[in-house]
């Protein structure tokens, strides 16, 4: 029995639910605004309205030779024919004036509006359109006839050159038994389904009253003259009408496409019912539009598409309101149910009590994950991602190394670089939760490993011996972490967190390879200023960032530059490592080379390849061994779970979730490995990590211009990573040809790491704001929602905390810096007495608890800024397609 008023209850839940879910098929946010998400191998994509493709033709030659000729087209942007050129122009947003929109409304609301039209050609439709004007039998032939003629399109085929002047437009009809080469490339961009609009504007003389129809196909239907792109077509609009001064009719026609390449009024006028829903929703479409005051900008200068296209739920909430009569709560409800869904805790994140509990359910979790983890490699994408990955991990083992044997005096050296990476790698690839991790030396393990061997050597401590007491207990405290779930902290890894982390090892970086080229001026001075030395001492600390500048931007076209260009991305660092050898091979210059052992034996003369567990150390050294292993396993717990963080992020749509507690064990157990061989010791690389996930991103094959390519998610596998490691084993007989290599050529290829790492990061661009004048700022999204007095606040903070770490880095009490980093977490929590929950969302983010304290609805835009009508606060909710940034490791 059910209690007054709960049947009507539950119908209205049920009716929110619906039309929650045609809101996520429908007008689910993201960067596809019209047709189906694209498949690849099988994958389904969210079912979405067809994407329309839409044409003007406008009727020319009155009253000489009447003919329709295409002048623009429409997908998500508009694409206006330049004649002159011979060309498209670039995708460009579509500026309207007002009065065009205005005298289309009332040209329709006098017209002819047919919904849901029965005809199967273009002449059923022309004759259904034209049978209800009151014309005279020979003019209704006339106009007939007109209608009937084929457009004169521009079509510019692969292999042609385009023309200029009127011969660049044919008569174009194709079908599927066209050859590929001579049919539309436009038509390959488009996704399956797909369908057509035409628009027809134009003066004609003989007509005394303006002539104006819209109609709306039940079933699309092929009408081939129309456009150009042969596709089944949906909606036909018809504006004629008398000579009038100026092109009124043009700029009608051109505001009809707009409004019908514009996803919420495609959506409303699929649904509509009679010519008063289509007025409505053109209505409403008037008023979301935004006018640019005449005299202020330049009419003629096209706005370039954005990058992230906002999204539709604002307007999507007040059209359900009109449709449906829901109340404005309940409409938003469901307009915004699919983005609550980003605030709830993540499975791998939840507490469960029990010793080691977190690692058992990860393992669990990956385990049913474990066969596809390997035929999900079964890619062309995946052999590409090999040699790519492949290269990056050697430059890294080879930086490193080098790097390591000149902290260690040889200790530790190349060798052991490329046997640890390989031995760690593939270990890891094959045990670990998340395998799309990429394992090497880092920067911050890199300078405890000099502290270390400076206390020892400083203390005559047998380094090796010493060592491997500090990695047994950094493995002990980490099964400790495992056990105790303490991963789950790494919800407290905040931007503020991870920023003064990367900006400490930046400035290491950077600190560290200008010394070391000093000291070369030192040791191999410069005899005078044209010498060879000082070219090359110009050189080799560019070539890896001009080459990383210049191709950053990666461009998705299909030209040999492009493909030239991602090569040039691709293998900077590998050809700035080239470049630097040549140079110096060429020039024959004195400078110190890598050194690297002729033969497969440890680099240190007279160890085997087992540390003895004391050599010449007293006892009690290891249990001493467990203060700096203590830090060491904070700074191995931070240094490894940020970078899972950033993994794991979800903007990247990680499909088999993560393993923050396995991976945390796999270290832990590859430590005590690496320090009983004598070897590296090994965490996540952020930067190879990120670059990995970056070559096996899946992009939709359908593109239409002006539009970013579908994020479609990761190819989540672990053979990339065996492959890439079993790879860089076998380069280690790549060593007789390693130690050509100048220290020069690793030093610059630091600085530019340590350079590109500290710009990448917001607190850098806040940095500039303290010494810019207000005029010159940039339009920085924070600054439109938080005083400049409290971003300077926010970023002195941070400043003082980057200083006081670099002071306890350079004094005797370095060795406890790891400590200091964890001490970032404390200060992150202690600004919220500071700074107001709004004032870090914008410069920073919410930390669990400050979410469960406020209301989900208070973090939405609308409720946050509705007193003031901002609507730029929704661009931190849009789905973000990932961009890999240079970090530190």
């Amino acid at each position: 029995m059910k209690l007054p008023g709960q049947e009507e209850f539950e119908h209205s839940s049920a009716h929110e639910n619906v039309l929650a879910e045609e809101l996520d098929s429908g007008l689910g946010p993201g960067p596809s605004l019209g047709g189906p998400s694209d498949t690849d191998n099988g994958e389904s994509g969210v079912s979405k309205d067809p994407l329309l493709f839409i044409q003007l033709n406008e009727l020319l030659g009155w009253p000489q030779a009447l003919e329709w000729r295409e002048t623009g087209r429409w997908m998500l942007f508009e694409e206006k024919l330049e004649v002159d050129a011979g060309r498209w122009s670039a995708p460009h947003v579509p500026t309207l004036a007002l009065p065009s929109l205005q005298n289309l409304r009332s040209l329709l609301a006098e017209g002819i509006v047919l919904l849901d039209c029965q005809a199967q050609s273009l002449l059923e439709l022309v004759e259904q359109v034209i049978s209800g004007e009151s014309l005279s039998p020979e003019l209704r032939g006339q106009l007939q006839a007109l209608l009937l003629q084929r457009p004169q399109h521009h079509i510019q085929t692969a292999g042609f050159r385009p023309c200029r002047g009127p011969k660049a437009f044919r008569n174009a009809s194709f079908d599927e038994d066209t050859p590929v080469k001579h049919q539309n490339p436009l038509k390959q961009k488009l996704p399956p389904g797909a369908e057509a609009a035409a628009v027809l504007a134009g003066e004609l003389g003989f007509l005394a009253q303006p002539l104006g129809a819209f109609v709306r196909l039940r079933n699309p239907v092929v009408l081939e003259p129309l456009t150009e792109v042969i596709l089944p077509s949906r909606f036909f609009c018809l504006l004629l009408g008398p000579p009038t001064l100026g092109r009124s009719y043009h700029e009608m026609g051109r505001a009809a496409a707009v409004l019908l390449s514009d996803p919420q009024f495609q959506w409303s006028v699929r649904r509509a019912n009679n010519l008063h829903d289509l007025l409505a929703a053109l209505d409403a479409f008037l008023q979301e539009v935004t006018t640019l005051p005449p005299g202020r900008w330049d009419r003629t200068a096209r706005i370039p598409p954005p990058k992230c296209l906002p999204s539709q739920r604002k307007r999507l909430c007040s059209e359900l309101q009109e449709v449906t009569g829901l109340s404005r709560g309940s409409a938003a409800q469901a307009g915004d149910r699919h983005h609550h869904g980003q605030h709830a805790p993540s499975p791998e994140l939840q507490r469960t009590g029990r010793l080691f509990g977190g690692l058992v359910q990860d393992v669990r979790r990956k385990a049913c994950w474990y066969p596809s983890d390997f035929l999900d490699a079964l890619h062309p994408q995946c052999f590409s991602a090999v040699l790519y990955i492949y290269l990056a991990t050697v430059t890294n083992a080879i930086t490193f190394g080098g790097l390591l044997g000149d902290a260690t005096e040889g200790a530790q050296g190349v060798l052991e670089s490329f046997l640890g990476t390989a031995v760690a790698g593939a270990a890891f690839c094959l045990m670990a939760g998340q395998p799309l991790t990429i394992l090497s030396s880092t920067g911050p393990v890199l300078v405890f490993e000099r502290l270390l061997f400076s206390f020892s050597r400083d203390h005559s401590l047998d380094y090796l011996p010493f060592r491997l007491w500090v990695g047994i207990w950094v493995a002990t405290f980490c099964l400790v972490l495992v056990a105790t779930e303490a991963s789950l902290l790494v919800r407290y890894f905040t931007r503020f967190t991870e920023e003064g982390f990367c900006a400490l090892i930046s400035l290491i970086f950077i600190y560290d390879a200008v010394g070391k080229m000093l000291n070369l001026i030192r040791a191999y001075p410069i005899q005078r200023p044209g010498s060879p030395a000082q070219g090359c001492f110009c050189q080799f600390s560019g070539p890896g960032g001009n080459v990383s500048e210049w191709t950053s931007t990666k461009h998705k076209d299909t030209d040999v530059l492009s493909v030239v260009r991602k090569a040039f991305s691709d293998f900077s660092s590998v050809l700035a490592i080239l470049l630097g050898c040549g140079l110096d091979a060429f020039l024959g210059l004195a400078t110190p080379k890598l050194l690297v052992p002729t033969e497969f034996k440890p680099t240190l003369p007279g160890r085997g390849w087992l540390v003895s567990p004391f050599g010449a150390n007293p006892w009690w050294l290891s249990v001493a061994a467990a203060l700096p292993a203590l830090l060491l396993s904070i700074l191995i717990f931070m240094d490894q779970q940020i970078t899972a963080v950033i993994l794991n992020r979800a903007e990247y749509r990680l499909q088999k979730g993560a393993g923050f507690h396995l991976d945390l064990f796999c270290v832990a157990v590859l430590m005590l490995l690496t320090s009983a061989l004598g070897l590296p010791w090994y965490v996540s690389a952020t930067v190879i990590s990120l670059a990995h996930m970056d070559s096996l991103r899946r992009e939709g094959r359908a593109c239409v211009p002006g539009e970013a390519p579908h994020f479609l998610g990761i190819r989540e596998q672990r053979l990339t990573g065996l492959v890439v490691f079993i790879l860089t084993g076998v380069s280690i007989f790549l060593a007789p040809v390693l130690k050509f290599i100048p220290m020069p050529v690793l030093y610059g290829i630091f600085l530019y790491m340590g350079v590109a790492a500290l710009s990448s990061i917001q607190f850098m661009k806040r940095m500039q704001l303290l010494l810019m004048p207000t005029k010159h700022q940039p339009d920085m999204l924070l600054l439109r929602h938080v005083p400049l007095s409290r971003v300077h606040l926010f970023t002195a903070i941070q400043l003082a905390c980057l200083g006081l770490l670099w002071i306890i880095k350079s004094t005797p009490a370095a060795i406890i810096f790891p400590l200091m980093l964890l001490g970032l977490v404390g200060v992150r929590k202690a600004l919220e007495w500071v700074f107001s929950p709004l004032e870090l969302l914008w410069l920073d983010e919410l930390m669990p608890e400050e979410e469960k304290n406020i209301p989900e609805s208070g973090l939405e835009p609308e409720h946050l800024f509705s007193r003031d009508g901002n609507e730029d606060s929704e661009l931190m909710y849009q789905p973000k397609t990932p961009e890999i940034n240079i970090s530190v490791n």
